[in-house]
């Protein structure tokens, strides 16, 4: 039966709706908001109340991959470079080493649960290999805690790097099945010629993209958002066809512009973090109404067999390898990092290749996905923040009013004509970190500057800067 565009329009919303009143349901009741976002789903699917029968895994798929790539632009965009310096080589340990290992742990117990080939076993172990941090954030906030010992920088790093490896190894595991006479060696190659394009190609997207945002000056606010999708769709459409990774292309790129000043900073890092929300909302709403659960009692037990061996063994083992020899992390947070290592959205984009590529076992590795995911936001999710406390790794959240003494000073400086600002906008200006531009005079007005206020000859800023750093803004300011 044909059904209108209205018709779709008033289903999407009641989805939408659902999903956000549910969010507000779980950070009262500890369930954890994806759980929820798929029982939705599943509510509304073929097989419950709503009736909305969806089994198209190729729509499915490609909306997964547009998902995928603005989940992984917001998170580079939002995270501190500064941050996550400190832990780049554990993480990159984790990202690789950690996912391959966590892969290959569970496609050895679907082998032997489930009775599928070696390969069909890897490929779901490498589906189910990344984590998602996004989900435990959200759990730890809604707890009021906050990790130690840069446990956060590292779970951030580690979720938005590990994604193209489990893509890429979704993908060159799906092509060894369909193709049993392929080089292995050859896909090991391809793997570091696809991380080293996408590398420079996201790098490289990063920083046109905040050069484009502070100088092509739109008169008109609202096209900003617009400038940075573009930014992010030609970092991954480009990488991809310059033969490179265009997951890991979009997750610099989003690293890359969201650590160099911009206008409208604040506005545009909230429209992709809200846009990324939508983006794993939709996601788990797909899994819900892909599932049949009608076809889940079959598998349902030796799913959550494979599903406790990712929890208690693939991961625990994937971490402690990984940071084996990295004496920056104490045994309790190895063992905290091996707890909260969540699937989210990205198994649930996955789990769609081998259903479009006419793998044999495919709805079978399809309906362990959805176990596997379920189990984890389920346990690990409910548990994260007692782990936490129990592992003395979280402490409670400051909230309220603090108060702190600043060593700051005022400071008012006149825009000589020849001043080497003239001409410029404030985000061009490069000012020392911790400075702010308080009001600008020009001609007896005073305005409050944005980043993309130009500076003018006579002008006079009001400065508010730590102390000590006069100097600097002279020569920034005067020359």
């Amino acid at each position: 039966m044909h059904t209108s565009i209205e018709h779709t329009l008033l289903i999407v919303s009641a989805l939408l709706l659902a999903s956000v009143l549910a969010s507000r349901l779980s950070s009262r009741s500890g369930v954890p908001a994806l759980v929820l976002f798929i029982f939705i789903g599943i509510a509304f699917g073929s097989e419950g109340p709503g009736g909305i029968y969806f089994d198209n895994a190729t729509l499915a798929r490609d909306l997964g991959m547009v998902a995928l790539a603005l989940i992984l632009f917001s998170g580079g965009l939002d995270t501190s470079w500064k941050a996550i310096r400190p832990v780049v080589l554990p993480g990159i340990a984790l990202a690789t080493i950690g996912t391959v290992l966590t892969g290959a742990v569970v496609g050895a117990s679907a082998f032997y649960f489930l009775g599928v080939t070696h390969l069909e076993g890897l490929l779901l172990g490498a589906i189910v290999s990344s984590t998602d941090a996004a989900a435990v954030f959200g759990i730890l906030r809604a707890r009021a805690l906050r990790l130690k010992h840069r446990l956060a920088p590292l779970l951030e790093f580690e979720s938005g790097s590990n994604d193209p490896t489990a893509v890429f190894l979704t993908l060159s595991i799906t092509s060894l099945i369909l193709n049993p006479n392929a080089s292995l060696v050859g896909f090991i190659v391809h793997f570091f010629l696809e991380m080293g394009i996408g590398l420079i190609t996201g790098l490289v997207a990063g920083r046109v993209g905040a050069w484009l945002i502070n100088h092509v000056r739109l008169t008109e606010d609202g096209l900003y958002p617009a400038l940075t999708l573009s930014v992010a769709f030609a970092s991954f459409g480009g990488a991809h066809a310059l033969g490179g990774n265009g997951f890991l292309a979009v997750y610099v790129a989003g690293l890359a512009l969201g650590n160099r000043n911009f206008v409208h900073r604040i506005g545009l890092i909230q429209f992709h973090d809200g846009l990324a929300w939508m983006m794993q909302i939709a996601m788990f709403l797909v899994l819900g109404l892909l599932v049949f659960p009608s076809q889940l009692l079959a598998v349902a037990g030796p799913a959550s067999l494979v599903a406790l061996t990712l929890v208690f063994v693939a991961r625990p083992i994937g971490v402690f390898v990984s940071l084996a020899f990295s004496k920056q992390f104490l045994m309790a947070d190895k063992f905290f990092l091996s707890w909260v290592g969540l699937r989210g959205a990205v198994p649930i984009i996955l789990a769609t290749i081998p259903l479009t590529s006419g793998i044999k076992n495919a709805p079978l590795i399809f309906n362990v996905v959805f176990f596997v995911v379920l189990l984890s936001v389920l346990l690990q999710g409910t548990t994260a923040a007692y782990v936490a406390k129990l592992l003395k790794v979280g402490s409670p959240r400051e909230t309220g009013i603090v108060e702190r003494k600043v060593a700051s000073s005022m400071l008012e400086v006149k825009i000589r004509p020849n001043s080497p600002a003239v001409g410029k906008q404030l985000v061009e200006l490069e000012l020392p970190l911790g400075t702010l531009v308080v009001l600008v005079t020009r001609e007896g007005q005073t305005m409050i500057p944005r980043g993309a206020t130009q500076i003018e000859a006579e002008d006079t800023l009001l400065i508010a800067a730590p102390q000590g750093i006069a100097d600097t803004l002279r020569a920034i300011l005067v020359g």
